[in-house]
């Protein structure tokens, strides 16, 4: 998954980055509220977490633009306005959730699986699709209740996928998705991870529908 982060506190955003990582997500940065806003509307993200105090004008501000635009991506926001009042604001703009700061990395990796979790349509923690659970959590990845071994990007791939099941996702959408913006793979790429997957969990699991990408199934297809 990937996240764009807002966040004008270098030092905050440098440790926040690195626990985002550790997490197992792709990061991106913007120190402003322009910078943010030419991201959101050219590049693909997952979620967003949203400092308020940005040095050209409110987070709040910036949110209820792109919310006015249509970009419905998930939004934590981040702020150190403990007043109802300012929260309020900040769900009246659009956020989906929010932390005080300061606050506990983990407690943010938290509200971000939830947050794109709901947004894909699943309430809890450990995604199940057929007998191939993910736990979003730990990353752990079973298969009729025993474990699977997966690399890192392969959980990454795998988990797109089970977030979106049963939709068919594109080339494109896995590589915006899934794969950091500067080492953006090519569709060769891509269908070799596919193929490694398809080897450790059966390869009747991710089809393939040609000109249109790939779908997680939850059962094997009956034999013609």
């Amino acid at each position: 998954m990937k996240c764009l982060l807002v966040e004008d506190d270098q030092a905050l955003a440098r440790e926040l980055s690195q626990a985002l990582r550790d997490g197992d997500w792709l990061v991106e940065h913007a120190a402003t509220g322009q910078d943010a806003d030419f991201l959101v509307r050219t590049e693909a993200y997952d979620t967003l977490i949203l400092d308020v105090g940005l040095p050209d004008g409110d987070g709040t501000r910036w949110l209820s633009a792109w919310r006015e635009d249509g970009i419905d991506l998930p939004v934590l926001i981040l702020t150190a306005r403990e007043r109802w009042a300012d929260k309020a604001a900040g769900f009246t703009a659009g956020a989906d959730d929010y932390v005080t700061k300061p606050f506990e990395s983990a407690e943010v990796l938290f509200r971000l699986r939830a947050l794109v979790r709901r947004s894909h349509g699943h309430a809890h923690p450990v995604l199940k699709v057929g007998e191939l659970s993910l736990d979003t959590h730990t990353q752990h990845v079973s298969l009729a209740g025993r474990p699977v071994g997966l690399t890192a990007q392969e959980t990454r791939l795998l988990g797109y996928l089970m977030h979106a099941a049963p939709r068919v996702v594109s080339r494109t959408e896995l590589s915006e998705h899934v794969y950091d913006r500067d080492h953006e793979p090519d569709s060769n790429v891509i269908d070799v991870q596919v193929s490694r997957l398809r080897r450790k969990l059966g390869s009747w699991r991710i089809a393939t529908l040609r000109g249109q990408g790939y779908r997680l199934l939850a059962e094997e297809p009956a034999s013609e």
